[in-house]
């Protein structure tokens, strides 16, 4: 059935302020997000994680990032329950308030030398709240957008939360790389490196005012009187009658949450090491993201008129293709090079991604939707990015070469590939059931 009759006209209005709300929100949460990750790659090791050995203190941090990622699924858990059965905009607002807590937190904590072991202890615990808060952030926000969108235009309208990760490593880097230039490298590492965290204090309450003043989904407010459709547990539904969907929806965006996180996070570590300055990392990093954000809503727009599963086979296809040189290029040294390649690299990346806002939304019923978007998502991002700083900093102890970087990613990409092939196209489903 075409998806021309899941909106309502009288929808049509209220669906860019949802989708801008819900892209505003999301940022904040990623920039909470990113700012850990570029504080981890930068300072977080020697400051929490004193070690002889800086590959080892390197190695510790990111395992506190990859921590995160674990907790997503509790977070997946908790929200998506609260998304399916209560409503997706409560559901948000609760995740974004957890996010700035957890973060203005890490801002707050005592160094290793001030507090000892009580330190990395503390940093873990705001670490797991960050990955509890985002894992109900992704499948809301998208699900927010997707069902008060227009006819014709869900992919559109489901994308623009997508510009909300780049766009939150933007904003992070917007701030710390003044700060950086502001306090010294010295200056960054002994006490500088928490005006980003504290920051986001201010954020936060212009998210929370922002998604407070946003109507809840109309796809939901048609079933909410109706609470026994929804399972008391939509996960353990989800995972009972649609097995086969969860899992190929993980394996479909794996690929991609390896390819970003990479270039994002791992790169701003893993550049220095070779002698590339942490500044001209940030940059490529930076001008990289800037271009997923350009490119986000016309891939996207791509995808209503094509089929979801052209254009994300089409980047899976490229991504896998392109990993090998793109990482290679951090042998050059070459900041151009550098960027031109992470840029070429993330246009890829979002032809996956982009159409994944709507994709996996798209695969499940409207009773467990939120439990299933979050959950393909989040286990993949886990799966694929949360453990990519993690496997790379051990590739690269054994391999010491940016080419296994490349391998790597373009093997995950290449099993997204068989997983989207694998599952059927969701263009015109009826968004309503």
């Amino acid at each position: 059935m075409s998806e021309s009759i899941t909106a309502p006209a009288a929808q049509k209005s209220t669906a860019p302020r949802v989708a801008v709300a819900s892209l505003i929100g999301t940022t904040i949460e990623y920039y909470d997000f990113a700012v850990y990750g570029t504080a981890a790659a930068l300072v977080l090791g020697p400051a929490f994680f004193p070690a002889s050995n800086a590959t080892l203190s390197t190695l510790a941090a990111f395992l506190t990032f990859a921590a995160a990622f674990l907790a997503r699924p509790i977070g997946m858990v908790l929200f998506g329950t609260i998304g399916d059965r209560v409503g997706r905009k409560r559901s948000l607002v609760l995740s974004l308030m957890l996010m700035g807590l957890s973060t203005v937190g890490v801002g707050l904590l005592p160094t290793y030398a001030t507090a000892g072991p009580i330190a990395p202890v503390f940093l873990v615990a705001l670490r797991l709240l960050q990955g509890v808060s985002l894992g109900g952030e992704w499948g809301g926000a998208v699900l927010l957008a997707a069902e008060h969108s227009p006819p014709g235009r869900r992919a559109q309208f489901a994308s623009i939360p997508q510009a909300g990760p780049p766009l939150g490593f933007l904003l992070s880097s917007a701030v710390i790389l003044p700060t950086l230039t502001i306090a010294g490298k010295d200056g960054f590492v002994e006490w500088a490196w928490r005006v980003p965290f504290l920051l986001s204090l201010v954020l936060i309450l212009v998210g929370f005012w922002v998604r407070s003043r946003v109507g809840e989904s109309p796809v939901f407010e048609r079933r909410a009187t109706d609470t026994a459709d929804v399972p008391r547990f939509p996960l353990g539904t989800l995972t009972k009658r649609h097995p086969g969907r969860l899992l190929l929806g993980i394996g479909a965006a794996v690929g991609g949450s390896a390819m970003y996180y990479l270039t994002i996070v791992y790169s701003l570590s893993y550049g220095p090491a070779l002698g590339i300055p942490s500044s001209t990392m940030l940059t490529s990093a930076s001008v990289a993201a800037a271009v997923v954000v350009a490119v986000t809503v016309p891939v996207a727009k791509l995808a209503d008129r094509v089929g979801r599963r052209p254009v994300i086979l089409i980047g899976a296809a490229g991504c896998a293709l392109w990993a090998v040189p793109m990482f290679g290029s951090l042998q050059t040294a070459n900041n151009l090079m550098i960027t031109g390649a992470f840029s070429i690299g993330l246009a890829l990346f979002i032809m996956m991604f982009s159409p994944m806002a709507a994709f996996l939304p798209e695969l499940f019923p409207a009773r467990l939707r939120y439990s299933g978007a979050s959950a393909t998502f989040i286990l993949a991002n886990t799966l694929g990015g949360g453990f990519a700083p993690l496997v790379a900093t051990w590739l690269n102890s054994h391999w010491q070469s940016p080419f296994v970087l490349g391998l790597y990613a373009g093997g995950l990409c290449l099993v997204s590939m068989g997983c989207v092939l694998a599952l059927p196209e969701t263009r015109d489903k009826d968004f309503r059931v």
